[in-house]
């Protein structure tokens, strides 16, 4: 088992990632917290799977909701219907409120529990590749609007996070790819290694260390740049125009790792029309390797147009990932006039 401490402004998250540790969630809560009532939220997909032996971990009173699964719920409203639940079972602030799911759910409950009673505690448990890696640790909690992806949101640290990679076993294997996005992410803007790793053809028996060299690089960002004022921006590689392109698909034509694989693509061809090296094609080559789409499947001029209420725009323009050498992600300032021109260019 691997544990990581993330020291963000006002808390610190204890991170734990290894085989068969979702048993344990109860011993870890207690280390951590002396809640007389616990809350947790899931969705209809991990409900059936999990949601009772969780349950069952706790001697005191446990209340849930369960939300429809997929990222189209990702609402105001639904938000609202867990802060029912919250005021119905009389939870106060030194109470603890448990995301047990993927992004979507760690999202929405993360932003709940930044804003119920203003701040109640936060434990993440996720559920898929992609929530391990990526969403469950550093804080960024939010929800759709009907203009964008995440565009309300706060910054909110989870104290505790437990990762148990067994989990992903479970996993279908079109979920377990999409996670597969954020792990290639990492490789590309930070550790190459990863990229090594998951080209072996056993990789998935190695897991545990990768998800865990996911997580540390993120936690070293955001320990640097906690609200995401600048060297946070990298962890966006492949996401400003993959977040377009969700926003097009009405957040149900793509996945979020689907979006993020032709978003780094598609990144990767701007730097090479900015001059930087060209590594369109070994992105292309690892994100179809692990079964992730790389062609833009809608008109650019549409993905453009939402790209302007990205949260990364600043006035005229926008700020783009781009990767040079593999293993470092820059950050460019590009003005949106000329970002349409190039990324309409052939």
């Amino acid at each position: 088992m691997y544990h990581l401490s993330l020291h963000g402004s006002n808390t610190d998250s204890d991170i734990y990632i290894g085989s068969g540790i979702f048993s344990q969630t109860a011993k870890h809560i207690a280390e951590k917290f002396q809640p007389t009532r616990i809350h947790i939220v899931t969705d209809s997909n991990v409900a059936p799977l999990y949601l009772e032996q969780l349950r069952a971990e706790f001697p005191i009173g446990v209340t849930t909701t369960v939300i429809p699964a997929g990222e189209e719920y990702k609402t105001l409203d639904t938000v609202a219907g867990i802060y029912a639940d919250l005021s119905e079972a009389e939870l106060t602030r030194s109470d603890l409120v448990i995301a047990l799911g993927g992004g979507v759910v760690g999202d929405i409950t993360g932003f709940t529990a930044a804003t119920y009673l203003r701040g109640i505690h936060v434990c993440q448990i996720p559920t898929t590749l992609l929530a391990q890696v990526d969403s469950s640790v550093g804080g960024k909690t939010g929800v759709d609007l009907p203009q964008g992806k995440n565009l309300v949101g706060a910054f909110y640290q989870p104290e505790l996070v437990i990762i148990d990679t067994d989990i992903l076993t479970s996993l279908p294997e079109h979920i377990f790819n999409d996670g597969m996005a954020e792990v290639i992410k990492y490789g590309c803007i930070a550790n190459p290694d990863i990229l090594n790793m998951i080209a072996q053809p056993d990789f998935k028996s190695n897991m545990q260390h990768i998800v865990y060299e996911c997580v540390r690089i993120k936690r070293d960002v955001v320990q640097q740049d906690e609200h995401d004022t600048g060297l946070r921006m990298i962890l966006n590689f492949g996401h400003t125009i993959g977040h377009g392109a969700e926003k097009v698909g009405h957040f149900t034509e793509l996945t979020h790792g689907q979006a993020v694989a032709i978003g780094m693509v598609q990144a990767a061809k701007l730097g090479a029309k900015l001059g930087e090296t060209d590594y369109t094609q070994q992105i292309t080559e690892i994100c179809q390797a692990h079964e992730l789409p790389t062609q833009l499947p809608y008109p650019i001029e549409e993905v453009y147009a939402a790209m302007l209420h990205d949260k990364k725009r600043a006035g005229d323009s926008i700020n783009m990932i781009l990767i040079h050498p593999m293993g470092k992600a820059n950050i460019h300032k590009i003005p949106l006039e000329q970002l349409h021109t190039l990324l309409t260019a052939e």
